[in-house]
C-alpha cells in the first residue's frame, strides 16, 4: 500500500529549543561540521488503494488543518512513498 509522508517543521523565524539542545549535545560529544539543528515532525498516512489527485488534495488539507499548527509550523513536504 502506498504511503503519503508529511513533514512539518517549526517556522524558520521561531526558536527551536529541542534543536538547540541537540546542537549543544553534538558539540559536547565532539561532533563538528553542523551549524544548526532543527527538529520537526513526520507523519505517514497509509493509503488504501491508489493515490489520486483527490487523495493528495485531502492529504494537503489534513496537513494544513490537523497535522500542523499554522501559527508556529510550516508543512515543508508532502510526498508519496510506494
Amino acid at each position: 500500500m502506498p504511503t503519503i509522508v508529511v513533514d512539518v517543521m517549526p517556522k524558520a523565524e521561531l526558536l527551536d529549543p529541542q534543536g538547540k539542545a541537540v546542537a549543544g549535545a553534538l558539540t559536547r560529544l565532539g561532533v563538528t561540521g553542523f551549524g544548526d539543528v532543527r527538529i520537526g515532525k513526520r507523519f505517514e498516512l497509509t493509503v488504501e488503494g491508489e493515490v489520486t489527485d483527490e487523495t493528495l488534495a485531502a492529504a494537503r488539507r489534513i496537513a494544513d488543518e490537523v497535522l500542523s499548527n499554522s501559527v508556529i509550523e510550516d508543512v515543508v513536504g508532502i510526498e508519496v512513498v510506494e
